[in-house]
């Protein structure tokens, strides 16, 4: 916690800041660009004003000398990222709001916080009408978001602190010795990525769907960057439903659980490392995908009579809630009929979440696995003789100690997420939603999934709104960054 801060402190978050918005300006240039191609004037003078407020804020920003950094200060890598993940959203619904499909800046704000926390939930009105330029807009940031704001930044300056920040956006990978050389990595990974999948799924759109090939590229571009980044947003309001294709649905299901995947995880696949199954995150996600699928399944027996359509609904529907995505191909009204075990496999799933140092949310299967394994020798500890030595490792891209630390700081991570989702159904009871409704809502805001049973809507009470815009940021954020702006907040104004 930064306690007084200073001047010299204010003026390094500042400057950093203004860096972060500079990234933020570029990132525009996509949307501006496709608003230009397909003339849509109004639109791209929306971008416009959003590229030029960054611009002036991050030069006003540069101007600004701090001097020099003698000492690295934890607390200001954390401080600075808690405010990104404030600010940029704010700076991002600047195209939103304008577009005219808001009902007021705060919808516009939810959406930019949504697209910006990768969780994609909406109260857009009328999205099937929305221009391109501001769809493109919406997409890109929740690719910016999944990659990183960050890390974004970190790609085109050098800073003093960088580890900090890195850590602070809640990555704990560092595949390489420096930062920058991991974030250029990060950034080769989803490359990659973008070219097969964009490829894949704009053949698939103008072959199987009969579309031109400016709307296949548009669709699979959009659809590529909400999935890899495990982010939700769609072009069309009806989701993934609309696209009426099965090829479409295992290609975006493989982009999903590419996302869902740690980098450290995409390198060691790259590099061929041997001993992946034996990996604790791996066999952890492994495991409860796969309970969570079977128990979902056999839940929708009731509700679905052929099977064909039922493991295609129901597999593409955890995988989705599962790597955080919310992708669907039901309707939300379909989905509010799922009951019992399927409403229990897909909380579960959403609760969990994908791995860490991911685009994904959730609790992370790490913190699940090591949680576990804690629990297990915990009980091993109390049946055998009291002096014995248990050794406590586990294995993860090699052999890692599970020390009391560290089970201690997942554990507090894990029910803090679960806190979190009941505080979020507490707020949706209290405003005259059912339990289950307000549970399913919360956990997918909180856990940056996006599934909706119809709850997340225009017509949402204000308060359900600031509640869920509060879980989407404080769950990207994983609490220690927001915690570190609290107290950082409250030393500035207390003195203390």
């Amino acid at each position: 916690m930064l306690l007084r801060p200073s001047a010299h402190d204010l003026k390094f978050i500042a400057h950093d800041l203004g860096r972060i918005l500079a990234v933020v300006a570029l990132a525009g240039l996509l949307p501006l660009g496709w608003a230009l191609a397909r003339r849509e004037w109004a639109p791209a003078s929306h971008v416009l004003v959003m590229i030029g407020f960054c611009i002036l804020a991050a030069g006003a920003a540069q101007l600004i000398d701090p001097g020099r950094r003698t000492k690295v200060d934890w607390s200001h890598g954390l401080v600075v990222v808690a405010l990104t993940w404030l600010v940029v959203p704010a700076v991002a619904t600047i195209p939103l709001y304008l577009s005219g499909h808001y009902g007021s800046w705060i919808d516009s704000y939810f959406d930019a916080m949504s697209g910006v926390t990768t969780t994609g939930l909406a109260v857009i009105e009328d999205l099937d009408h929305l221009s391109d330029a501001a769809n493109m807009w919406r997409h890109t940031i929740q690719f910016l978001g999944g990659q990183g704001i960050v890390l974004a930044a970190l790609t085109f300056f050098s800073a003093s602190g960088a580890l900090s920040l890195y850590q602070a956006e809640g990555r704990d990978d560092r595949i390489f010795p420096s930062v920058g050389s991991t974030a250029r990595f990060i950034w080769l990974v989803s490359i990659v990525h973008l070219i097969f999948g964009v490829t894949a799924l704009t053949i698939d759109g103008v072959i199987g769907q009969g579309f031109t090939f400016d709307r296949s590229l548009f669709h699979a571009l959009a659809v590529f960057m909400a999935a890899f980044d495990t982010g939700g947003f769609s072009p069309q309001s009806t989701s993934i439903a609309y696209y009426h294709s099965a090829l479409y649905e295992v290609i975006i299901a493989v982009l999903m659980v590419a996302g869902a995947m740690s980098f450290g995880l995409h390198h060691a696949i790259w590099t061929k490392r041997r001993g992946l199954v034996r990996n604790l995150e791996v066999r952890t996600l492994a495991i409860t995908m796969g309970i969570t699928i079977v128990v979902t399944l056999i839940g929708l027996t009731a509700i679905y009579a052929d099977p064909s359509g039922l493991v295609r609904r129901g597999l593409f529907q955890v995988v989705s809630a599962h790597t955080g995505t919310g992708f669907a191909t039901v309707s939300s009204a379909e989905l509010s009929r799922w009951s019992g075990l399927a409403f229990a496999g897909m909380a579960v799933a959403m609760a969990l979440g994908g791995m860490s140092s991911s685009t994904a949310g959730g609790v992370k299967s790490l913190r699940i696995g090591l949680t576990v394994r804690a629990l297990i020798d915990t009980v091993k500890a109390a049946l055998l003789p009291e002096h014995t030595v248990m050794p406590a490792n586990y294995t993860q891209y090699g052999r890692q100690r599970l020390d009391a630390r560290l089970a201690q700081s997942v554990m507090t991570v894990s029910l803090l997420y679960v806190g979190l989702y009941l505080f979020g159904a507490a707020v949706g009871i209290a405003n005259g939603y059912g339990l289950q409704e307000s549970l399913f809502e919360s956990v997918s805001a909180a856990a940056a999934v996006g599934l909706s049973v119809g709850v997340t809507s225009p017509a949402m009470p204000l308060i359900m709104k600031l509640t869920m815009i509060f879980q989407m940021w404080i769950g990207r954020l994983e609490f220690i960054a927001a915690f570190a702006l609290a107290g950082f907040v409250w030393s500035t104004v207390a003195g203390e």
